[in-house]
């Protein structure tokens, strides 16, 4: 076969590959987001300048607006075993973050900056007071330095299990920036995202990091995660951005300067969650922190009572 002929039948088995490839990522796709798991009733949207941010409000009192961590499959269902009690006091507002959930997940870089902006921003327009939050893992990067940016917007905080001060600090390098952009190819980058959001994968994270106890992962759990990893223009863009480091800033300078009541919670069963949470306190001697026994990445999910108690407790 002449070197002409041999690179003609490369080209053709690369784009037949290539046209496979693309058939799988949009059948899983159409076949994540067939079952309509996800809530469309009783929702509010924010108009906000870079999408449609979904939130939901609940009951009346002072406000609080509670926010889910920052990963491809994220959304605001991991509250729903808190909001009955919150909402008997509180007005609670859950809200989907740009690119997760039922939010607009548009093509671009998602930065901690951006997340900054969007927070703020949703308390001005749609809250309109001064609230308390609740912010789960790496989104208490973001509440801590939207807080020492405009501190007039925020009362009392709380961080449950948020990242390392170490993690936060970690910046985009050479070879993350290289894998972003092979991740932004559209066929290649989108089947590696739908395996790293695959169920299989989100049951392997929920078992080995986010749950204490097993049998306490719902299926109506993964299945909605799935399916809100799948929704969307560019749902894998906030993966990228994540794992490349893009949404990470240094919050030691916030942290030293926030004057407001902080509270962190851990769960006790995460590595060394003890020793990250002493960390926060050295950095600013006021801030308070617990541990519940037997939970690990979402205590609100596994001991909702206990978790409860402890907010109540801080927020009075």
């Amino acid at each position: 076969m002449s070197m002409k002929n041999k690179l003609l039948t490369t080209l053709i088995l690369s784009s037949s590959a290539l046209t496979i490839t693309s058939m799988i990522n949009h059948c899983i796709k159409l076949s994540a987001t067939s079952k309509n798991k996800s809530e469309k009733k009783d929702n509010h949207f924010f108009h906000w300048r870079l999408g449609d941010i979904f939130y939901k409000k609940y009951g009346t009192g002072k406000p609080i607006l509670l926010i889910h961590d920052l990963h491809a499959s994220s959304n605001s269902y991991q509250w729903d075993l808190i909001i009955s009690s919150l909402s008997k006091v509180y007005t609670v507002y859950t809200i989907d973050l740009l690119g997760c959930g039922q939010s607009e997940k548009p093509y671009l870089t998602y930065t901690n900056y951006l997340y900054v902006q969007l927070i703020s921003d949703f308390i001005k327009s749609e809250i309109g007071h001064r609230t308390n939050v609740i912010a789960v893992g790496n989104s208490g990067n973001f509440v801590t330095m939207a807080c020492s940016n405009s501190p007039e917007l925020f009362n009392r905080i709380i961080l449950v299990n948020p990242d390392s001060i170490l993690t936060c600090a970690q910046t985009p390098g050479r070879y993350t920036k290289f894998y972003k952009e092979f991740l932004d190819l559209p066929i290649i980058g989108t089947l590696l995202y739908h395996i790293a959001v695959s169920k299989k994968s989100l049951r392997k994270f929920a078992k080995e990091y986010a749950f204490y106890n097993p049998h306490l992962i719902k299926k109506s759990y993964i299945d909605t995660c799935y399916e809100n990893a799948h929704l969307g223009l560019s749902p894998k863009s906030i993966y990228a951005s994540v794992h490349c480091n893009y949404t990470n800033c240094n919050i030691i300078t916030s942290l030293k300067k926030i004057d407001n009541s902080i509270y962190l919670i851990g769960g006790s069963d995460l590595y060394l969650e003890e020793e990250l949470l002493k960390e926060y306190l050295s950095y600013n001697s006021a801030i308070e922190y617990t541990l519940i026994h037997e939970t690990k990445y979402y205590p609100h999910m596994e001991k909702p009572n206990e978790f409860l108690s402890t907010v109540f407790l801080f927020l009075s």
